[in-house]
């Protein structure tokens, strides 16, 4: 399965998307394969995204808001973890994601 990115393709909220573009981006330009799942488009997908992430990972009121980022069923996080592992430069250990060959490392 590997790593999903579950975005909404039709979201109102330029946050949204460009949080969404953000992820895509840098899972492209590292040539990191992933699946990007459009929620918009498919209510199941919807649900389980909603279901799989943790209780004490979701908002205090209302759904959790794409991107939420999964490597199978495991639960990676939101935008917010995803940018932090960026900035420290763990993006692979929070993807769960083995350490690749030094010629091949994250800039």
């Amino acid at each position: 399965m590997g790593v999903r990115v579950f975005v909404a393709s039709s979201s109102g909220s330029v946050a949204i998307k460009k949080k969404q573009q953000d992820v895509v981006r840098f899972l492209e330009a590292n040539k990191i394969e992933f699946e990007e799942v459009d929620i918009t488009m498919s209510e199941e997908q919807r649900q389980w995204m909603y279901r799989s992430i943790p209780p004490e990972k979701r908002p205090a009121q209302g759904n959790p808001l794409p991107p939420q980022i999964f490597n199978g069923d495991r639960y990676c996080g939101d935008y917010d973890s995803f940018f932090e592992s960026k900035e420290s430069n763990t993006v692979l250990s929070f993807l769960g994601l083995k350490p690749r060959l030094a010629s091949n490392a994250e800039p």
